[in-house]
């Protein structure tokens, strides 16, 4: 990478991402400042949401567990239920919502509105659910 960052004429970053489809063609190395972006406008914003870990089904895909707390249940409130058929497909159908590891993946949220741009700081400040943990890398798209 100590090449790629030479070739552009900068010292090594955190992190480095490759942007396409620019009106004005740009130099390598060229900076990209927030005045892209107007105030009012909307975009999206594209990050890593919070990681949640290994959920079961009543969090992860919003399941109401077997039955209730009575009439003999002993042990299943939060559990899913029947998985599949019985002799015949002898096999639990592929996209069967289960338990399993929550979050942690790419995510765009669309249409958030830009409430302010500060070009002296090089910041700008969104409305709305922006994904990820505070001070995480996003990416901002018109």
């Amino acid at each position: 990478m100590k090449g790629h960052f030479k070739k552009a004429g900068t010292t090594p970053k955190r992190k480095l991402v490759e942007f396409l489809g620019f009106e004005n063609p740009l130099n390598l190395g060229d900076i990209i400042k927030c005045d892209l972006f107007a105030e009012g406008e909307f975009c999206d914003v594209v990050g890593t949401s919070k990681g949640k870990g290994f959920q079961g089904v009543v969090k992860r895909h919003n399941f109401g567990g077997v039955g209730g707390q009575t009439h003999g249940q002993h042990n299943r409130l939060r559990a899913p239920g029947s998985l599949g058929a019985s002799s015949w497909p002898s096999r639990v159908m592929p996209g069967m919502r289960m338990a399993g590891h929550m979050g942690h993946a790419r995510i765009k949220v669309q249409n958030l509105k830009i409430v302010k741009v500060l070009a002296d700081q090089n910041l700008i400040l969104i409305k709305g659910a922006v994904p990820g943990h505070n001070g995480s890398f996003v990416l901002l798209e018109k």
